[in-house]
Formats: structure tokens, sequence, C-alpha cells
């Protein structure tokens, strides 16, 4: 933080720096999104080994964190020894959640059986650990509220949510935060997130990019690939719908970030 109380800049709370669209470019990434402001990055695990090459490109950048997990569509693929060594990744400083993580019944890369059952350890771990959740949820909200409830989750990020209003309403009513992408910005399919926006309050909501993916619409001429840089595209649209101003919006969800991934005692 600033002497003045404020944050600096911006928190893109969802990146993909290992996607295979930004092969080669990760550094690059790393200083665009410096250029704008992105200050802070928090990088998604779908596997162990991605939560692993996270980690270590954290390692060695400032402001940068990762989460830690299993993603539904790599639910099938697991080690034997798959939780032992997502519980090791997460005694690591720059390893602040647990996920990506959820169901997906929508591609069902891995049988709905086996995501659930990776999925449930995955919670279980998170709050034996007491460390946040980070969810994925796509076609599968009835099922995986349910298993929400039944652990008893209550300290996570709904990642990338592109519901309506009761869905939203649902997770908050869990005491989550949801993550906003730059599906806000989308004039046909965001319509739903638009009108739910309204009941997110400030001091639940998080900005993500899911870069390189959901690149914003509202951005012209298109690039190839959404990147970090272009967060504020994302919040100028936010502060729009929600009346408020940039230096605003930043302030709050970087302090939402800091305050859900208990960064207070890590580099920012």
């Amino acid at each position: 933080m600033t002497e003045t109380g404020t944050y600096s800049g911006w928190f893109d709370c969802g990146v993909n720096l290992f996607s295979q669209q930004f092969a080669g470019q990760e550094q690059q990434i790393w200083q665009r999104a410096q250029h704008a402001g992105v200050n802070n990055m928090l990088l998604i695990g779908s596997d162990i080994a991605e939560s692993r090459q996270n980690q270590q490109f954290c390692s060695g950048h400032s402001g940068c964190y990762t989460t830690a997990g299993v993603h539904p569509h790599q639910a099938a693929n697991v080690a034997a020894e798959w939780l032992e060594q997502l519980r090791q990744l997460l005694s690591l400083p720059t390893v602040v959640a647990v996920g990506e993580c959820g169901l997906d019944f929508n591609r069902d890369f891995s049988p709905r059986p086996v995501q659930q059952h990776i999925f449930a350890s995955q919670l279980q771990l998170a709050i034996q650990l007491q460390i946040p959740v980070y969810l994925h949820e796509r076609d599968a909200f009835t099922t995986q509220l349910a298993m929400l409830k039944e652990q008893q989750v209550n300290h996570g990020v709904a990642h990338c949510f592109t519901g309506d209003t009761s869905q939203l309403k649902a997770y908050l009513d869990l005491g989550l935060y949801v993550g906003v992408t730059g599906w806000i910005c989308d004039e046909r399919r965001g319509q739903s997130l638009q009108q739910a926006i309204h009941y997110l309050p400030l001091d639940r909501m998080l900005l993500e990019t899911d870069a390189p993916y959901l690149l914003p619409r509202t951005i012209k001429p298109r690039p190839k690939n959404n990147e970090p840089a272009l967060l504020p595209a994302i919040a100028a649209e936010i502060c729009r719908l929600k009346s408020i101003s940039s230096q605003q919006l930043a302030d709050i969800t970087t302090e939402n970030a800091h305050r859900l991934f208990s960064l207070s005692g890590l580099q920012a």
C-alpha cells in the first residue's frame, strides 16, 4: 500500500500464464502487466505440474502468487500420490489457494464421479489447511453447490463467474468472493452477469482476466490473446455498471485479494 492507504495498482486474480498461447512469452506478459499498472497476478494451476511451474515463476517475480490444484478436466489423470504432492505445494509461501478445482459437466473430459471425488478431496484439504478454494464450475451448479454446502466451504472464490443473479446470491450466501472477467464486456453472452453485478457487493469482488481466454469484446482493435495488461478494460466496464471510479475499484478489489489470500505478510 502507499502512504495514503490506497493500493498503487490492479490485481489480476486469474492468469493462465503457462497456457500454450503464451509459450515463451511469460516474461514479456509479466512486464506488460507491470507497465499497465497490474502489479499483482494470481496464476492458476490446473494440475500438479502446472502448479509447480507457476510456483517457480512466482518465486522469482515480486507480486506474483499461484493456486495449486487439479482442474476437473484433469481429474482422471492424477498420479497415485497427487494429494500429498498438492499438500507439499500448499506449504510454499507463494501458493495461496487450492484449485482450480470444481466440476465441469459441459465437456466431461473426466467422468463425473471421478470429478466429484477429486473435488471433494481438494475441498477437504483446503478446510484442513485453512486455505481458500479457487472454484471452477460449468453446467454443474446444482451439484457443486450441494458439495460446497456438504463440506461447509465458506472460504474461497467462484472463479470466472458467468452465472445469473440467483447463482451469485447462492455463492455470496456461502461467504465466497466472486471473480469477474471480460465476460462482463460481452454484449451478447454477458447480459445475465451485467444484471447480477448490481447485487455483487464491492467487498466481495475480485477482478480476473482469465488470460489468455475471454478477451473483452470492448477492446478494439482486438489483439490475438487476452493478457493481464488488459485488466483495466474489464475494470472500465465494471466502473460504468457500478458507477464508481477506477481508483475505488482498484483499491477495494486489491484489498479483497489480500484479505482472501492472506497476503499481508507476503511481498505485494
